[in-house]
């Protein structure tokens, strides 16, 4: 069955533009300090600070959840999420080689935290709301020591684990919870001891141990931060007062000097003192902050928000420096720049921004607020970005300055939802929510509507101009497939199929065009009569939202809401290379002229750059 992956060549993965924000402090520095470590989609990945340069652990098979390294910074420990009822596996990985050295499977569902031991012997990993364990591994002989239920019934969920820096304690916290635990090896067992907070009920978010073994600093979802003694347990202080930290403190790190940096929901960054709680040094970042990494002795500090940007500080200053920034919500479409192979644009929620191939470096955003971008593409000129978007309207945009070179106001109604320009960039075809086609004509200042054309009944998905501009194919979520004269503007021909069509490409030579969508197969039409030539099974699940075709027309990929890159034969219909390393469901799928890259994004905001395992022979 040509859906069957395995055993099949795996795809090399190039480059990543992304970095899942969400992960509680899942930004973390390697203690060589030279590598930032992070999770994205099902991918581990490791970037070199000085030059940026990726190294990937693949493993996973869902998103990672959590991640630990380990003091020596000779493992990483990561845990991922799985389905309701089955297992979720957490890999503990070897530094040095870059390979697993332990697959350690127990909890159900969701690994929520993870914790080294200081000595690198144990690890301690917590469950996620489904299962409410804790369980201390012997990461030697990769085997479980013993567990527990992580809070007492009366208690809510636990959340976060930290170990302390010199013996075999370690500290659990969550909703109304926190406790100490320590590990008896001599009998297996791990003693919890809960900690007395008084009257002040709190759900703690994070954990951080100082130095010294003597504090516990818990940062809550009420935007205060407690502070307790760890031999007896008990509450030795409370703060700030006034104002507390906006939308919870949601990360902590102690610094050598003994003051804290809090991370909050809101996105202020601030630095304060360790004996009341003061503010000292704060800054805005955009959205809520997720990971503080501390380099080397914390002189440098990398920090992670949920609008996937990390920004790297030094302590002296205390100023932002954005080094990495990617889309945070799910990427609409990609498109490369005609004839080259070295820019390509997404759009994701309210921006678009322009990238190069070579070197995972955003060089253009252009955003408008609270609109959502549903469709881009480049002239083949390269002078200008025609995108669609939701609120009825197509915008064209230089794409060095960005600079908003032409809006065509309420060209459909229900929103735009595909969009296409002809070779010779004279003319855009749209299509539209309400399942209308238009073509435009651009003029020296401004535009015009040559025409409409009504026959889908539905969204238009999809739409392919003809290298000769004089035809082009439209899809629609109807399941039709129209063939349309854009000179006379008649439909010449029409396809359908019990299905949604997503995606359509023409065959380079033009005789024939392929389509998918929610039914799973790819089917090969006669363009000249409308028939089916073949149908491939090209999913296990779900629907194929991407395709793209090589411009030899022998190679074509799909991707869809199985995660799975796929690589076919044209001719043998058959899958030739597979990848696997998207988080989401993909979304849209290019590949370049020269055939060396193939670019794929997905729901979760993820541009992966993979080699193109056919290239061109000429």
């Amino acid at each position: 069955m040509a859906t069957e992956t395995h055993g099949v060549p795996q795809l090399v993965l190039e480059s990543v533009f992304g970095f899942n924000g969400h992960v509680s402090s899942g930004l973390r520095v390697h203690p060589d300090g030279e590598h930032l470590i992070y999770p994205l989609g099902c991918t581990v990945i490791l970037k070199r600070i000085k030059d940026g340069k990726q190294e990937f652990l693949n493993g996973h098979t869902n998103n990672v959840s959590c991640i630990s390294v380990s003091k020596s910074g000779s493992y990483i420990a990561s845990g991922q999420v799985n389905f309701m009822g089955f297992k979720a596996i957490i890999i503990i990985w070897d530094y040095a080689q870059r390979t697993i050295h332990a697959e350690l499977l127990l909890h159900k569902a969701k690994v929520e935290a993870l914790a080294f031991s200081p000595n690198d012997k144990y690890l301690v990993s917590l469950g996620g709301q489904d299962d409410g364990s804790i369980v201390v591994w012997n990461v030697e002989t990769k085997q479980a020591i013993c567990g527990s239920p992580a809070s007492a019934s009366s208690a809510g969920h636990c959340l976060t684990l930290q170990y302390s820096n010199t013996n075999n304690i370690f500290v659990s916290a969550g909703s109304g919870t926190v406790r100490v635990w320590e590990l008896d090896l001599l009998n297996r067992k791990i003693k919890p001891t809960e900690c007395q907070t008084g009257k002040l009920k709190r759900n703690v978010q994070c954990l951080e141990i100082s130095d010294d073994d003597q504090f516990i600093y818990c940062g809550t979802t009420s935007g205060d931060i407690m502070k307790m003694t760890l031999k007896t347990g008990l509450l030795s202080d409370c703060g700030p007062a006034k104002p507390k930290y906006s939308q919870g403190v949601n990360v902590l790190r102690v610094l050598k000097s003994g003051d804290l940096l809090v991370g909050s929901g809101s996105g202020t960054f601030t630095m304060c003192s360790r004996t009341n709680f003061k503010t000292l040094k704060e800054v805005q970042l955009e959205k809520g902050v997720t990971s503080i990494a501390l380099r080397g002795d914390g002189q440098q500090f990398f920090v992670g928000t949920k609008a996937a940007q990390m920004y790297s500080f030094s302590s002296g200053n205390f100023e932002a420096e954005l080094i990495s920034t990617s889309h945070n919500s799910a990427v609409n479409d990609v498109a490369i720049l005609f004839g080259t192979s070295v820019i390509f644009g997404t759009c994701s929620g309210e921006d678009i921004r322009v990238w190069y191939i070579d070197k995972p470096k955003e060089l253009l955003r252009i955003t408008v607020p609270n609109m959502t971008c549903n469709s881009l593409d480049f002239m083949t000129d390269g002078h200008s970005i025609i995108s669609a978007w939701n609120d009825g309207k197509i915008r064209v945009f230089g794409p060095e300055s960005g600079r908003l070179m032409l809006i065509i106001h309420d060209a459909h109604k229900m929103g735009v939802t595909a969009i296409a320009g002809t070779r010779d960039c004279k003319r855009i075809v749209s299509g539209g929510g309400e399942g209308k086609v238009r073509v435009w004509e651009l003029q020296p200042h401004g535009h015009r509507l040559l025409e409409t054309m009504t026959k889908h009944k539905a969204t238009v998905t999809c739409i392919k101009v003809k290298s000769n501009d004089k035809e082009c194919v439209t899809a629609s979520s109807d399941g039709a497939c129209i063939i349309w004269d854009i000179v006379r503007f008649v439909s010449l021909q029409m396809m359908i199929a019990n299905t949604s069509f997503k995606t359509v490409c023409y065959h380079p030579e033009e005789y024939q065009i392929i389509t998918s969508g929610t039914d799973r197969k790819v089917t090969y039409w006669d363009v000249f009569d409308g028939s089916v030539i073949r149908e491939l099974e090209a999913s296990l699940s779900g629907s194929i939202n991407g395709m793209h075709i090589s411009q030899d027309g022998k190679h074509f990929a799909t991707g869809g809401d199985d995660k799975l890159l796929k690589v076919w034969d044209y001719t043998a219909g058959e899958v030739t290379h597979v990848g696997k390393a998207h988080g989401g469901s993909i979304t849209s799928i290019k590949l370049c002229s020269n055939n060396r890259t193939l670019i794929s994004t997905s729901a979760d905001g993820a541009i992966l750059q993979w080699k193109f395992p056919h290239p061109s022979s000429s």
